[in-house]
């Protein structure tokens, strides 16, 4: 009787250490599900809202298959031409959805009224849902969901990609919640994602994102993107800079080279072909010819090697630039004006 007794206490012990161990694990599993929460990044994700976002972003790629390059198939780092994505906008928007292949203040997001929508819906406070389809250069589809639960607002992003065997396939489906968002008067869904903060990390992650959702004009887009998308405010001071043809000292004429370069000749400036400096006849001549100076005023007020009769170029870096918020910003073009001598008035936001 005794021996019975003992047995069964032992299987008793047994079975309370095997559950105390059971319900350790669970407390664990759900503080670190809760922690993982009030993080906002790498969130659960719903299996059946995570089959329906594959099968959704698969049927998108299956859509654009047909005017997807076939030399650009296969190939993880193809790039395609803008033309290309359009048509797979084209075809991804026939059903009213948004969707965006580039940069929103040079090409308009399609259908943009769902997410202006959405967005007005959730500065009420309603509950609500949409979705963004964003065509990448090299022609996959970045299916993002937006959700707003009256609180707070979340992404479920789903990456759709060519695969080898010319199929699409899924790379990845995350859903992170939106630390803050703001949607501007000016037509701008601002947010910042929650990311992945130091301790975790050394280096700070931008979780920041821009998309123009109401489009400007044709003109203004135009104009955005001959005069002044190439120049923005890092690097040169053209555009943040009080100046005209009779005050032309201000101007950082030795950064500005690289950006009127690119902007007159399509392609970036390779600073190994000018390790001795920039000839003095290649630069005053770009100058010039996009800036009312003249050869005297260049060689006065920028760095100019008399001897050499070069002009001096530094790459930027962390030891001579520090970015901040206005050289981060983006400009763009919101009202023209043709003036009776024939010149434009550009005014740049």
């Amino acid at each position: 009787m005794k021996k019975c007794l003992l047995i069964m206490l032992i299987f008793l012990s047994c079975s309370f250490v095997r559950v105390c161990k059971a319900d350790g694990e669970d407390i664990k599993k759900k503080e670190g599900a809760t922690e993982q929460i009030e993080k906002g990044y790498d969130l659960p994700i719903d299996p059946a809202e995570k089959e329906r976002a594959e099968k959704d972003c698969l049927k998108k790629m299956g859509l654009i298959q047909k005017v997807y390059p076939v030399s650009g198939k296969g190939a993880g780092n193809a790039v395609i031409s803008d033309e290309d994505r359009a048509k797979m906008a084209d075809v991804i928007s026939q059903d009213g959805a948004a969707v965006l292949y580039g940069d929103s203040r040079l090409v308009p997001v399609r259908n943009y009224e769902k997410m202006e929508s959405f967005l007005r819906k959730a500065e009420r406070g309603e509950t609500c849902d949409e979705l963004l389809y964003k065509i990448n250069t090299g022609g996959g589809i970045r299916r993002e969901k937006y959700v707003f639960d009256g609180t707070d607002m979340y992404v479920l992003i789903c990456i759709g990609t060519w695969r080898e065997d010319n199929e699409p396939g899924i790379s990845g489906i995350y859903y992170t919640r939106l630390k803050e968002w703001e949607y501007t008067e000016k037509g701008w869904f601002c947010y910042q994602l929650c990311v992945l903060e130091p301790p975790e990390v050394t280096e700070i992650i931008d979780g920041s994102c821009l998309i123009r959702i109401r489009p400007l004009t044709e003109e203004q887009r135009e104009m955005t993107q001959k005069c002044v998308s190439g120049l923005a405010y890092q690097g040169n001071n053209l555009l943040c800079s009080n100046w005209d043809d009779s005050h032309m000292e201000a101007l950082d004429y030795n950064g500005l080279y690289e950006y009127l370069y690119k902007m007159k000749y399509q392609e970036d400036f390779n600073p190994e072909n000018y390790q001795d400096g920039i000839p003095k006849e290649d630069f005053e001549s770009l100058m010039m010819e996009y800036l009312p100076a003249t050869s005297e005023q260049i060689q006065k007020y920028a760095v100019f090697d008399e001897e050499k009769q070069v002009y001096e170029w530094q790459r930027l870096g962390c030891m001579n630039y520090a970015p901040d918020f206005f050289g981060l910003s983006v400009p763009e073009v919101i009202d023209i004006k043709e003036n009776s001598d024939g010149t434009v008035t550009l005014t740049v936001d």
